[in-house]
């Protein structure tokens, strides 16, 4: 796993999934929401930016122990 996801990276742990699927941010252990993301993606010198779009609800404990951040 690399220390900073590229496009690349993230397309390919991506391209066998659901196109359907619903993203989610999970953003902090110490406060395990997830959050959705805007649909917009922002290319500005060399990077990319995707917008967090609001707090979704509370991280489920699986994924948070997958995180590690149980």
């Amino acid at each position: 796993m690399p220390r900073y996801l590229t496009v690349g990276h993230l397309l390919t742990q991506l391209q066998n999934l659901d196109p359907n699927l619903r993203l989610r941010l999970a953003v902090n252990p110490d406060w395990p929401f997830t959050h959705l993301l805007g649909a917009n993606v922002i290319v500005h010198d060399g990077m990319a930016y995707l917008a967090e779009d609001g707090q979704d609800g509370y991280l489920p404990t699986a994924v948070r122990e997958e995180l590690a951040w149980a």
